[in-house]
């Protein structure tokens, strides 16, 4: 077997689930790896859901248990996709100063 910094890298997608103004932190609801990574980015596409790659927090958040809220750690990273999501979808005002 060839030494892990030779072999290619399996991609991996992760799910999450909020619910803007919500109580509760944004949930884990699916992680994969290789062809379930694939899958769950297909049934994203074509459902329309933003997809943002962070390969660093994907690796983070794949190994949050499922439904489970997503670590400390990884909160500014979340928000900061969140935001971004709901700005493109329209349910939040632009950045004042944004280009």
């Amino acid at each position: 077997m060839p030494p892990e910094s030779h072999r290619p890298k399996q991609p991996i997608a992760v799910a999450l689930q909020y619910e803007l103004g919500g109580p509760e932190l944004p949930r884990v609801t699916a992680t994969g790896r290789g062809s379930i990574a694939e899958k769950i980015l297909e049934l994203a596409f074509a459902n329309g859901v933003k997809v943002r790659e962070d390969a660093d927090l994907a690796e983070i958040l794949s190994a949050v248990d499922l439904d489970s809220e997503i670590p400390a750690e990884a909160l500014i990273a979340v928000a900061e996709i969140l935001s971004y999501v709901y700005r493109a979808n329209g349910k939040l005002p632009p950045r004042s100063g944004a280009r």
